[in-house]
């Protein structure tokens, strides 16, 4: 009988350990959304359409509307921009990240990440 309730607690507690373990990688699931926060990145890339002349051409001249977009998103997810100009949807769309990489200066946005690295471009 004492056997059987030793299985019994041995039980309980493994059972106990599992669940607060399960609990801890659910909670990190949820709490981790991407660089562009709960915004997927092909919505984030889509939000940025206006940029795509100034993000093939260094000359070209960078749109208002880029340039708004573009400095809404550094206000919200300032690690966002990188992640669009790094992902696989801005190299189908034959974006050279270093001309994208310029367009926050080209607007010139103030407050931009200067000197920060996005993938093995710096920010100027």
């Amino acid at each position: 009988m004492e056997s059987m309730m030793m299985i019994t607690r041995a039980s309980i507690v493994t059972l106990m350990v599992l669940l607060l373990t399960s609990n801890n990688v659910m909670i990190m699931v949820v709490e981790s959304a991407g660089e562009c926060g709960r915004t997927p990145i092909g919505s984030a890339a889509a939000s940025l359409s206006p940029c795509l002349g100034a993000t093939k051409d260094v000359r070209a001249k960078v749109p208002p509307a880029c340039c708004a977009r573009v400095s809404a998103l550094l206000r919200s997810s300032p690690r966002c921009l990188c992640a669009v100009l790094l992902s696989p949807l801005a190299k189908q769309a034959k974006i050279n990240p270093a001309t994208a990489i310029t367009v926050p200066k080209r607007c010139n946005i103030r407050n931009r990440p200067a000197g920060k690295k996005c993938g093995r471009y710096t920010l100027p």
